[in-house]
C-alpha cells in the first residue's frame, strides 16, 4: 500500500476508491454511531461492515504488480543485495505506521474519556507496541492497537517472500537471466497454487503471507506478462493462473479472489494497452490514492474520536448520528492528507 505509484493514474484511481470502502467498512463495523445509521440503511451498512472490507485485494493486487515492476521488471532480480531491499521496504511502511500507532494511542486515551464500547482497545504495554513495531502482532497473537494494521505486516511478509523467490531463482539460473526467469515462473506458480487451493481457503493461516499469495502473485505476473515484448512464457503463465483461479473459484468461490483476479486483468489490460498511466484523469483520484497509505493508517482512531463525542455530546438520534458518520468520512480523509503531507511524506524522505 505504501508503493509510490503517483505516476499511473489507474494505480492510483484503484486505490483511492479502495481505500475509501475500508474507511467506510472500518466506520460501519466499529463505533455506536453505525447502530443508529443501520436504522436508516440497513442494507448499505449491512454490506458495508460485512462486505466491503474484501477492497483490501486491490492493494495486494497492486503491491504485486508495482513490486515485479520496480524490483524484476523482465522477472529477474536487480538488486545484488535482497537484505537490504528488505530493510529497504520496512523503513519505508514502518516510520508512517509507528508514528500512526502513537496517534492511535493518544486518539485511543481521548476517546475512552467520552464512551465505552468495544471497539476501543485496551491500553497497550510496552511488550504490545514493541511487537506492533516488529510487524509480529498478528502472529504473536496479540490484541491490535488499530484496526487494519494486520495488512501492513501481511504487506512486509508478501515483500519479503516475493524477494526470496527473486533471489532464489537468481541462485538457481547460475546467471543466466532465461533461466533464472523459468525459475520464477515455477516458484510463483507453484506459491499461487498452493495458496489458492490450501491456504486461502483455511481461516487459519490469515496471520501470513501464503494465505494471500494467490492475489499477490496475480498482481505480479500480471505486471510480467502485460510488458511491451514479454516473453510469450509470461502469457502462457498469467493464462493458466486466470484458469486455475477460475478453478479454485469453482471449488470454493470467494468473492475476494473473484476480485483480485478482476483487478489483476484490468492492470494487465491497461498496461498492455498503454493507458495505465493516462486513465482515468482526475486530480481528486490522483490525490486520493497518493494519501491512501496515510488515511488507511489513521482513519480507524479518527473515527473512535468522532464516534465518541457524537457519543458524548450529541443526541441519540438516527440523523444526527448518521451525520456524524458522514462527518467522520470527512474527518478521515483531512487527517489522512495531514498526516501524508507532515509525517508519511517526511519520513519517506529520511528513510
Amino acid at each position: 500500500m505504501a508503493n509510490d505509484s503517483s505516476r499511473l493514474a489507474l494505480i492510483d484511481a484503484l486505490k483511492a476508491v479502495a481505500s475509501q470502502f475500508i474507511v467506510l467498512h472500518h466506520l460501519a463495523f466499529y463505533g455506536p454511531m453505525s447502530d443508529f445509521t443501520l436504522k436508516l440503511w440497513p442494507t448499505v451498512v449491512t454490506w458495508l461492515s460485512q462486505d466491503a472490507r474484501i477492497a483490501v485485494q486491490v492493494f495486494l493486487v497492486i503491491s504485486g504488480f508495482l513490486s515485479a515492476r520496480s524490483l524484476a521488471p523482465h522477472g529477474v532480480l536487480r538488486g545484488r543485495h535482497p537484505l537490504r531491499l528488505v530493510l529497504s521496504r520496512y523503513i519505508k511502511i514502518s516510520l508512517p505506521y509507528l508514528a500512526a500507532l502513537l496517534v492511535a494511542v493518544v486518539c485511543t486515551e481521548l476517546a475512552r474519556h467520552w464512551m465505552r464500547h468495544d471497539s476501543l482497545p485496551n491500553a497497550p504495554d510496552l511488550l504490545q507496541f514493541v511487537g506492533h513495531a516488529l510487524l509480529l502482532q498478528s502472529v504473536l497473537g496479540m490484541d491490535a492497537l488499530s484496526a487494519g494494521v494486520w495488512y501492513v505486516a501481511i504487506d512486509f511478509q508478501l515483500f519479503t517472500l516475493f524477494v526470496a523467490v527473486l533471489w532464489l531463482a537468481r541462485r538457481l539460473g547460475g546467471g543466466s537471466n532465461h533461466v533464472t526467469a523459468y525459475a520464477v515462473m515455477l516458484l510463483m506458480a507453484v506459491l499461487a497454487l498452493v495458496s489458492l487451493f490450501y491456504f486461502n481457503r483455511n481461516a487459519d493461516w490469515d496471520n501470513w503471507a501464503l494465505y494471500f499469495m494467490g492475489a499477490y502473485t496475480l498482481g505480479a505476473v500480471t505486471c510480467w506478462a502485460s510488458l511491451d515484448g514479454a516473453d510469450r512464457a509470461w502469457r502462457w503463465l498469467m493464462a493458466v493462473l486466470v484458469l486455475a483461479t477460475a478453478l479454485a473459484l469453482a471449488l470454493d468461490f470467494r468473492e475476494r479472489i473473484a476480485l483480485a483476479l478482476a483487478v489483476a486483468v484490468l492492470l494487465g489490460a491497461a498496461q498492455h494497452g498503454g493507458w495505465l498511466k493516462t486513465f482515468p484523469r482526475s486530480r481528486v483520484l490522483a490525490y486520493l490514492g497518493q494519501i491512501s497509505y496515510s488515511v488507511f493508517l489513521l482513519n480507524f482512531p479518527i473515527g473512535l474520536v468522532v464516534n465518541a463525542a457524537f457519543t458524548r455530546f450529541a443526541p441519540a438520534d438516527p440523523v444526527v448520528q448518521t451525520v456524524g458518520v458522514l462527518l467522520a468520512w470527512l474527518a478521515c480523509n483531512l487527517a489522512g492528507a495531514l498526516f501524508y503531507h507532515q509525517v508519511e511524506h517526511r519520513l519517506r524522505r529520511l528513510g
